[in-house]
């Protein structure tokens, strides 16, 4: 089994495409004006509308209500996000700094409220665990 993609419920499909967008620096590719993609090599930030949800099953999923999950991204440069996103009115809960277990971390929200990690490996020890 390979987990392949992960898919955000939101209100604002645009907006936040374009956010992830900004915050990745990899362009969606659009399958129709409710649904969005952001591919990297290893995932997929599927990004769809509320009005998606019926197909699946109705009243299953809620926007904006994430209060459990951390979608993380693996960077070169975690402080280089940080400029990129700062002065966008980003919802910042901290600012870079480097946690215990090695990583550089930067933890935001997103435009729905979404948490957000963006980390670099910058010990050989979380480098390692990184490998595949």
């Amino acid at each position: 089994m390979d987990f392949v993609s992960i898919r955000v419920i939101t209100d604002d499909v645009a907006r936040l495409t374009g956010f992830y967008e900004q915050a990745t620096g990899l362009r969606a590719r659009w399958a129709t004006e409710e649904f969005a993609e952001i591919r990297s090599a290893t995932a997929t930030l599927a990004i769809a509308g509320t009005r998606t949800v019926p197909l699946f099953a109705p009243g299953s999923s809620r926007p904006a209500d994430n209060h459990s999950v951390i979608l993380e991204f693996l960077v070169e440069d975690v402080d280089r996000v940080y400029e990129n996103l700062s002065g966008q009115g980003t919802g910042f809960v901290t600012e870079p700094r480097t946690m215990p277990w090695g990583n550089r971390s930067l933890l935001l929200r997103d435009p729905d409220g979404n948490l957000v990690n963006f980390f670099a490996p910058v010990t050989p020890e979380a480098a390692a665990r990184l490998a595949r």
